[in-house]
Order: C-alpha cells, then sequence, then structure tokens
C-alpha cells in the first residue's frame, strides 16, 4: 500500500487550492504543515493532504505531501507502507542490494511523529523509496 507521496510543484499555494479541490469528492482533506525547521537539513517545508482516514487510526491512510520543486528536479518520492520496522529493515535491505542508493539508513524518525520508522533508498533514476513503518496503523496482514 502506498502510504505517502511527495509531489515537487512551482507554486505551493497554487497547488495547495488544485489537489484540495480536485480530492474533496473522494474525502481529502488538508491537514497541516510541516515546518522543515523542525527537522534535520535537507528535509523540506511539505504541506499535506489527506485521505478520509489518514493520522486517524482507524485504518492505514494516503497522504500527499506538495514540495516546492527545486530549480532541475525531477523525479517522484514514494512512500511505501511497511508493518513493523523490521520490515523497514528488510526493503531497504533488499533495495540496496538490488543497486539502490542510501538516501537514509533505518531509524526512528521522530522529528515527524514519534513511532515513524523509516529508510530511504534511490533508484537508478533518481526517482526515491520511504519504506516506513508507523507505529499508530493498524496491521494490514494477520
Amino acid at each position: 500500500m502506498i502510504d505517502h507521496v511527495y509531489i515537487s510543484v512551482i507554486d505551493i499555494d497554487r497547488s495547495l487550492a488544485f489537489y484540495s479541490e480536485a480530492l474533496k469528492p473522494l474525502g481529502w482533506r488538508v491537514f497541516g504543515n510541516y515546518d522543515a525547521a523542525s527537522g534535520p537539513e535537507g528535509v523540506p517545508d511539505l504541506y499535506g493532504i489527506g485521505d478520509d482516514v489518514y493520522g486517524k487510526g482507524d485504518a492505514v491512510g494516503s497522504s500527499i505531501w506538495l514540495r516546492r520543486r527545486n530549480p532541475g528536479e525531477t523525479g517522484l518520492y514514494l512512500g511505501i507502507v511497511c508493518d513493523t520496522n523490521e520490515l523497514v529493515d528488510a526493503a531497504y535491505a533488499a533495495a540496496i542490494k538490488a543497486g539502490g542508493t542510501d538516501e537514509g539508513k533505518p531509524a526512528d524518525r521522530a522529528y515527524f511523529a514519534h513511532g515513524y520508522y523509516a529508510a530511504n533508498v534511490a533508484d537508478f533514476d533518481g526517482n526515491r523509496l520511504e519504506f516506513v513503518h508507523k507505529a499508530w496503523n493498524p496491521k494490514r496482514h494477520a
């Protein structure tokens, strides 16, 4: 399951208005921002839009995070749900073994939220994957 996607845009306000209106009929809503000043260097300001269950703890939800596009930037950032920290570790190891580039070893990312554990890799074209376990999400598998 896809947990989140970063979309790099030129005009945050215009894009936020577009995505929030386009996704409103599907139950999505603007739910807040992430201020980069509270995290490590390289994590951008983010503007969140989530589906009707995102962040409620009742089910695993999905979100889109808008970020300001840097000059010359392309590619996709895709967060993939993992049911445990161990699955984050395993997916990260498999991606590295398959030739991916380390962009953040598995670790707690408390600057996003307590119980947020993730690892980041890039593929050969600069697309990025984040394997993420959010402790508050219910497990998807028995």
